[in-house]
């Protein structure tokens, strides 16, 4: 690290604005189900298009879908909520205002524990979360015209702000990939970052190393990839420094990043809040959430991957890279505990799962949902490995099979002839077939050529078709090249 960096820290906070999978918008009933997909203005309604005399109506099951995000990252879920007009003018905002929350917000002071740059935890504090309907999506052409579609509108959007805790583009990066992954296993949000489902905001400042000031930030919006978002802060962070070590002042403003140029560019100076004019939404009474409502939603929160990686790590004995690999995807880590529940060794089935498994979904494109290969279905075919009636070569060609067609390993085995051979009998008949049709290798062997042992093995399970018991071939081979080296 250079001298210069060592003289400043940078200070990050983000903001994730994530949209909810309901069914019907935030404050009507239009249904959001073909928003990304449907053709340009046409998931739309009175309301979510800014028509006059339109009244909003709470959706319900966003406010449930906050409310387990906000437990889910430790926050105190607040009893009185509130909405407001935040006002602004810009073409994909039809009513002239936003519909949000300010001042009383569903859910505040959280936290999230992350990983470090050194393995160690580092603990990010959530200052709020709160409900708000999405924008329309501007789509700005090269001839210079701009065109707006206003599926998304009214769309419900959570945003969570976190405090600014972070120091590196490593740790922003964790948190935001962190933060995506409890949404998805909340099942509040798809993840897609591409499509702009979910989307980051990164305010950046630096400070020298060792201050504990708030010094005048950037704000980087819409990013929407973490590539994105970390290569945005790390450029920032340079382009303060450069401007600090130069004499001038970090301004205050909005930026857009620029994939292709790799720098971050101008929008508008950055707003304060007085600049929107928040004020109570006059058509939407408080909204009171009790302790029994949050006592029924936390009993419907799924178990979240900081406790399954533990209860993995601890419990079931699984290496950090296999724990670590199956929670990252809820399906993958729900199937994972069914296979373990059926009667699958932990260990066994990971290895399974991510070395076999995971290569066939890869190759066919396929998620674990679809897969045909079931929890149970893994655990009858290493069954058979462990009742040694086929070897673990022969069950990965099963696994293809399974996982193709739908059939279970012990139809495959039957309809195929594919069980193990282990009866000494035929296995040794084939050792002394080969013995006596190599005399030179032989020779060779016994002349202390010990590495073609394995050339003699390669040969009897070629002959066995790949269905001799390795244990017993190897057993009955050492004792008929023994039984030579003795004449």
């Amino acid at each position: 690290m250079s001298e210069t960096l060592t003289k400043f820290e940078a200070v990050i906070g983000l903001e994730i604005h994530a949209e909810m999978l309901t069914q019907s918008k935030m404050f009507s009933g239009c249904r959001v189900v073909d928003s990304v997909e449907a053709a340009p203005n046409s998931a739309v309604d009175p309301l979510s298009l800014g028509m006059p005399g339109m009244l909003p109506v709470i959706n319900r099951s966003a406010v449930e879908m906050a409310m387990k995000v906000g437990l889910a990252l430790n926050c105190e879920i607040n009893a009185y909520n509130a909405f407001e007009r935040k006002n602004y003018f810009y073409p994909d905002l039809p009513k002239g205002y936003q519909i949000t929350q300010y001042a009383h917000p569903v859910a505040t002071n959280g936290y999230l524990d992350i990983k470090g740059a050194s393995g160690e935890t580092k603990r990010v504090r959530i200052r709020r979360a709160h409900i708000e309907e999405d924008t329309g999506k501007l789509t700005h052409l090269s001839d210079g015209r701009s065109l707006v579609d206003y599926n998304r509108a009214g769309v419900p959007l959570l945003e969570i702000v976190s405090e600014p805790d972070m120091r590196t583009a490593e740790e922003a990066l964790a948190f935001a990939t962190k933060i995506r992954q409890i949404l998805r296993y909340l099942d509040v949000n798809t993840g897609d970052m591409e499509k702009g489902i979910i989307r980051f905001e990164a305010n950046i400042s630096i400070r020298p190393l060792g201050s504990d000031a708030l010094n005048t930030r950037v704000e980087v919006k819409n990013l929407n990839s973490f590539r994105s978002l970390t290569s945005s802060i790390e450029y920032q962070i340079a382009q303060q420094i450069e401007t600090v070590e130069g004499g001038s002042v970090v301004e205050q403003a909005t930026l857009g990043w620029d994939e292709d140029r790799k720098q971050t560019y101008s929008q508008r100076s950055k707003e304060d809040a007085h600049d929107y004019r928040y004020f109570p939404e006059p058509d939407l009474p408080p909204l009171i959430i009790g302790p029994d409502w949050i006592d029924r939603v936390r009993e419907q929160l799924v178990e979240l991957p900081d406790s399954k990686l533990r209860r993995y790590l601890t419990e079931l004995g699984l290496p950090s890279y296999d724990a670590e690999v199956i929670v990252e995807d809820r399906p993958v880590a729900e199937w994972f505990d069914a296979a373990v529940a059926a009667g699958g060794d932990p260990k066994t089935v990971a290895n399974w799962l991510i070395n076999n498994l995971f290569a066939l979904m890869n190759e066919h494109k396929q998620t674990i949902e679809n897969s045909r290969v079931s929890p149970q279905g893994m655990v009858d075919l290493l069954a058979l490995i462990e009742a040694e009636t086929i070897n673990k070569n022969t069950a990965k060609s099963v696994l293809v099979d399974m996982f193709l067609s739908g059939q279970t390993a012990k139809t495959i085995v039957e309809e195929k002839g594919l069980a193990q051979i282990s009866d000494d009998g035929p296995i040794l008949t084939i050792i002394q077939t080969i013995i006596d049709d190599n005399p030179q290798m032989v020779a060779n062997y016994l002349g202390g050529k010990d590495k073609l042992r394995g050339w003699f093995m390669g040969q009897v399970m070629r002959e066995l078709r790949g269905k001799g018991n390795p244990a017993l071939v190897n057993r009955l081979l050492d004792q008929k090249l023994g039984e030579l080296k003795k004449r």
